[in-house]
């Protein structure tokens, strides 16, 4: 069972880096997305007011910039060959200035630096110079070379996925089994999301790594007429017979995603609910079909635009189809109208459009699927028919 990502697969990701930002004509490079560090190192950390980086020098050495609290962290687990630190933020000497002191000691000075940003930022009070106010060097943007780096999933990538869509499907199970009128959301999903949790340390053992959040399932607010709103938050509702319930379920696997989410009702739907929840379910099928290697990703939502408008409800829409996946919940490219982004093999997506009727609920089923070389692969199986979909 693999529950990680190898060492060998991390330095394969460094070289793609390093020939990509070559390709850019940058000498060497600096990143600071959290994300995009994690992916090159194996070193998964908390970001705080305390700056983080990781460079490749001219010679292609790779080195992490961290505080000192981290520096034993990172020497354990980073994929690197340096480790820098500095002792705290903001200390009687800013890190930044520790930071110049590593690069131009690294060899920067005068080079032609890539970056993805121009210093690090963070919204826990952090503040300091732009890397172009205390180095000497010509600088070239590396914004987003990583991300697509990462749509294309390796193959070790697609089994962790696969790993969370398993435990989600567990949670989700679980969720609907305690969804009854006269219980609170936060007492349903509190109780499922703990069981699915134990279930699955107990079953992966000691080597399970989340990197983000264990088992969970959810409702985030999305309860009778507030599930009209499509990213509501958590409001400690009492479930009522009769009730749209729009969920969602998960796991993290070495920081890994997929995403579950279901349209249900408390013991019962009326003609109207049933009527719009297969408007969805067909709307599904109409992205389903239209996902194929080659083609650009507006395909997608063409298709499933073509539908709502066909069946009368584009007032009803308020989102794009979906989102590719991995290392965050939302990942580039997207199945939007304005993306032409060519699906290819390994990509993974979530696939969810959805309508929302204003005093009814709101209806959405999101699926995690695979682009493959003849079309795609649904990684999440949970049962999507309306017979399926009702908490007895």
């Amino acid at each position: 069972m693999l529950l990680t990502i190898l060492k060998s697969e991390i330095l394969e990701r460094q070289r793609k880096f390093i020939s990509q930002f070559g390709q850019r004509k940058a000498d060497c490079a600096i990143l600071f997305s959290v994300t995009d560090i994690f992916y090159l190192t194996n070193f998964h950390f908390h970001p705080t007011e305390r700056p983080i980086g990781f460079f490749v020098d001219p010679s292609h050495k790779t080195h992490l910039f961290v505080p000192a609290l981290e520096h034993e962290h990172a020497e354990e687990f980073a994929v690197v060959d340096h480790v820098h630190s500095y002792p705290e933020y903001p200390g009687l000497r800013h890190p930044m200035e520790y930071l110049k002191d590593a690069l131009v000691e690294a060899g920067f000075s005068g080079k032609t630096v890539g970056f993805d940003a121009n210093g690090y930022g963070s919204s826990m009070g952090y503040r300091g110079p732009a890397v172009s106010d205390f180095l000497e060097a010509e600088f070239v943007s590396l914004k987003g070379l990583v991300e697509e780096l990462r749509f294309i999933k390796s193959p070790a990538e697609i089994e962790l996925i696969k790993e969370s869509c398993r435990w989600g499907n567990l949670a989700h199970r679980l969720l609907q089994k305690y969804s009854k009128a006269g219980l609170s959301e936060i007492e349903i999903t509190s109780k499922a999301s703990t069981e699915a949790t134990m279930a699955m340390i107990e079953t992966l053992g000691k080597d399970y790594r989340p990197h983000g959040r264990t088992a969970y399932a959810i409702f985030r607010g999305q309860i009778g007429e507030m599930s009209a709103f499509p990213h509501a938050v958590t409001q400690n509702l009492i479930l009522k017979k009769g009730d749209t319930l729009v969920t969602g379920a998960a796991a993290d696997v070495w920081g890994y995603h997929s995403e579950l989410e279901r349209t249900m009702f408390v013991q019962e739907a009326s003609k109207e609910q049933e009527k719009y929840f297969h408007i969805m379910y067909d709307a599904q099928e109409a992205a389903f079909a239209a996902i194929k290697p080659g083609e650009p990703c507006s395909v997608v939502e063409q298709a499933v635009q073509r539908f709502w408008k066909e069946t009368g409800v584009e007032h009803l829409v308020q989102h794009h189809t979906g989102h590719a996946i991995g290392l965050l919940g939302h990942e580039a490219p997207f199945f939007d109208l304005g993306d032409q982004t060519i699906m290819q093999p390994g990509m993974v997506f979530t696939v969810e459009p959805g309508i929302y009727v204003r005093g009814l609920g709101g209806f959405r089923h999101s699926d995690t699927v695979l682009v493959t070389e003849n079309g795609m692969e649904m990684l999440t199986y949970y049962p999507r028919d309306f017979a399926s979909m009702i908490c007895y």
